[in-house]
């Protein structure tokens, strides 16, 4: 027995789990002041069923007492007429209306009672309906504040998350491994570049002595003593400004 109690409180607790997860506060509000509308209407109509049962009595009761005050009017005529055994008989009405009217004041005592009760609850009833109306605004924006918090709270939960985060490093790390190999590919074409104009140099220079051997071979120089220069003034200034126009076009491509 005591594991079917453990069974049926697990099962209770894990329902009332569910439903909590399925309530919407903002509904819940609403139809709690649905709920005491209607039980404010259903106080209304018992109310209105008491105080009729009160007036009813309370006419019943002025009924008898004017019937007791009438028959003993009546027995008063009786003695007057000097006939004693009426007057007796209208005595004994009056006496029976007088415990008539005794038993319907006790009933309306009663029933006055219980009609101020249902008033005072019904009373009770508005202030905490209208009450609950104040705060059921103030209950919601509570509930949305608090939706919000947890809303951040889960985000912030996932941002905590170092799956995200290890992604984030390895692409880092991958993008910082291609602007390595990008920025040594540079420098190596750089250098494949000094390199290749290092040597085309070289062939110039190879280039151009070969045909300075050939144009003084031409000429028939080929000792240092043909090389000395023939004091002609022409070519002297010719020469100048060969060396001249040469030295513009190094400035000019420079």
């Amino acid at each position: 027995m005591a594991i079917f109690g453990r069974l049926g409180t697990l099962v209770k607790a894990n329902t009332n789990n569910i439903i909590d997860k399925l309530e919407d506060p903002e509904k819940m509000l609403e139809q709690g002041i649905i709920d005491m509308q209607k039980q404010l209407r259903e106080a209304k109509q018992q109310v209105a069923v008491a105080i009729a049962d009160e007036k009813r009595l309370r006419r019943e009761l002025e009924k008898e007492k004017q019937l007791a005050v009438e028959w003993e009017r009546k027995a008063m005529l009786a003695v007057k007429a000097g006939k004693d055994d009426l007057a007796k008989q209208a005595l004994s009405r009056k006496t029976k209306h007088e415990q008539t009217a005794l038993g319907y004041e006790k009933q309306w005592q009663g029933q006055k009672a219980a009609t101020d009760k249902l008033k005072s609850s019904l009373n009770i009833l508005n202030e905490r309906i209208d009450d609950a109306k104040r705060k059921k605004n103030l209950l919601i924006a509570r509930s949305k504040r608090a939706e919000a918090q947890q809303a951040i709270a889960d985000t912030l939960d996932g941002l905590n998350d170092t799956s995200a985060m290890d992604v984030m490093k390895r692409m880092e790390e991958k993008i910082e491994e291609k602007e390595a190999e990008a920025e040594a590919m540079s420098e190596l074409a750089e250098v494949a570049d000094d390199s290749l104009d290092a040597q085309f140099r070289a062939l110039e220079n190879v280039n151009t002595d070969d045909a300075l051997a050939d144009l003084k071979a031409k000429m028939g120089l080929s000792s240092q003593k043909d090389m000395e220069p023939i004091p002609d003034p022409d070519e002297m200034k010719e020469l100048e400004e060969i060396e001249e126009e040469l030295k513009v076009e190094v400035e000019q491509t420079a």
